[in-house]
Order: structure tokens, then sequence, then C-alpha cells
């Protein structure tokens, strides 16, 4: 049985960087203003938001999971407090720093409407900090880390963030600048 809890952990943590890639891509192209392929802003929103959330699920797995795994060792304490894992504890660490940083948004993402846009805004950012400390956190602390193909994975993932993330810096990027800023009348 523990082999099993080791495969869905692995498993999970695939996934969950695919998923955190396209909810990291799908967040950029929002802010844009732009429809992605023939979906219209409202549905980029929602499908990054289904996706964030689907996200939290295979975090959930992917954290549950590894707790069980006796060969993880892996002890709550070690989920919510960074770098004090006794195996591993910079890898796991970076994992327990993504894990926290991800349950930051989850919260002021669920509770947007109460705290405001402007706080909702400031912790959403720590996305930016968020994703590539997951992906590290997967290529120095997963078994198959360092696998080519995990590492293509997470290669073509990084040169997607990147390219989307530069585009985002451009003066080009939002679509409807003047709609944005001038004042309603």
């Amino acid at each position: 049985m523990s082999e099993a809890f080791w495969a869905l952990g692995r498993a999970s943590g695939v996934v969950l960087l695919v998923l955190m890639t396209i909810s990291m891509l799908l967040g950029m192209v929002t802010r844009s203003g732009r429809p992605l392929l023939h979906l219209p802003r409202f549905g980029v929103v929602l499908a990054h938001r289904n996706i964030a959330l689907l996200s939290i699920v295979f975090l959930t797995v992917h954290v549950g999971s590894l707790l069980l795994d006796p060969y993880a060792q892996l002890r709550l304490a070690d989920v919510l407090i960074p770098f004090g894992a006794a195996k591993s504890p910079l890898a796991v660490g970076l994992g327990t720093a993504a894990f926290d940083l991800m349950i930051a948004i989850t919260i002021t993402a669920m509770l947007r409407r109460w705290i405001g846009r402007r706080v909702f805004r400031a912790v959403h950012w720590a996305s930016y900090a968020l994703w590539p400390i997951a992906v590290l956190h997967g290529i120095t602390n997963g078994s198959d880390g360092r696998s080519g193909p995990f590492l293509i994975l997470s290669a073509v993932a990084a040169v997607l963030v990147v390219a989307v993330g530069a585009w985002r810096l451009t003066e080009g990027f939002v679509e409807h600048r003047r709609s944005r800023t001038e004042p309603a009348r």
C-alpha cells in the first residue's frame, strides 16, 4: 500500500505542476482583457478560477498521499512550517513555502469581496513567487525531479510562463487601456 501512496504523490505532483502552469498563464492572459482562442474574457477568468481550484484538489492529494507514505517520512509540521523537515529540509521547505503561499492566495481569492481589490491583488502577486518555488520543489525533492521527462516538462512550463510574463510587461499588453484608465462618464 505504501507504494500506492508514493506513486499517487508523484503523479499528483506532476499534474499539479501542469495545472499551476495553466492557471498562471490564464491569470496573466486574464489581465490583458483579451479573449483566448475563441473563449471570451469571462470564459478565460472562469477557466483560470476553476483550474486554480482543481490545483487545490491536486495539492491536497499530493500532500495527503505523502503524509500517508512511510517512505516520504513527512510530518504535519513539515507541511506547515518551511525548512524544518528532518529529511531534505531545503527541498521540502520549498514545497511548504509554495503550499503556504497557495493557501494565502486561495483564502484571499475566496474573501475577495470582503477584503477589497487592493488586498486581493497584493496577495495574488505572490503567485509570481509561488510558481517558481513549486517548480524548484519538484526538481529538488521529487523522486523523478531530475529525470529527463520531468526536466523537459519543467523547462517547457518555464518557457511558457516567462514568455507570457514578458508579454505582460510590454506596452501593448492591455487591449483596452483607455477604457481602464479613463474615468466613467
